[in-house]
């Protein structure tokens, strides 16, 4: 397995165990970030069918943070004072948070479009 895609399918299970905590925690299933599971089961078991898997999954992700990203541009362009972010009472300054979503975005889709994911995941050696 490729070091990118190990670190990819590493960051992947941190997402699901956040998921999966979250679950319990709110009791609320949270099917964005449980879309992982299908990718990290995928590239385990090296199913040709993962690629595109992993490929919509990150349409999805780009997706959704692109129209996060437009919407705060009009709600700040509205009302700055309110465009705020919070954890737990814990505001999150906007640059790093903008800056960490563009370079994870940025290293999956790099991971998903390079040649040696594409030829680990054609290449079908592992027995089911």
């Amino acid at each position: 397995m490729p070091a990118l895609l190990r670190v990819l399918m590493m960051m992947y299970i941190m997402v699901v165990l956040i998921a999966v905590w979250r679950f319990f925690e709110v009791q609320e299933v949270d099917l964005f970030t449980l879309g992982a599971a299908p990718v990290i089961f995928g590239i385990w078991h090296q199913k040709p069918w993962t690629l595109i898997v992993m490929r919509v999954y990150l349409a999805i992700q780009t997706l959704a943070f692109s129209a996060l990203g437009v919407t705060a541009i009009i709600a700040y362009q509205l009302t700055p004072e309110d465009v705020v972010v919070t954890f737990k009472g814990v505001t999150i300054p906007m640059l790093p948070l903008v800056l960490s979503i563009i370079l994870l975005l940025g290293f999956q889709i790099f991971v998903a479009f390079t040649k040696q994911t594409k030829h680990y995941l054609k290449t079908n050696t592992v027995t089911s």
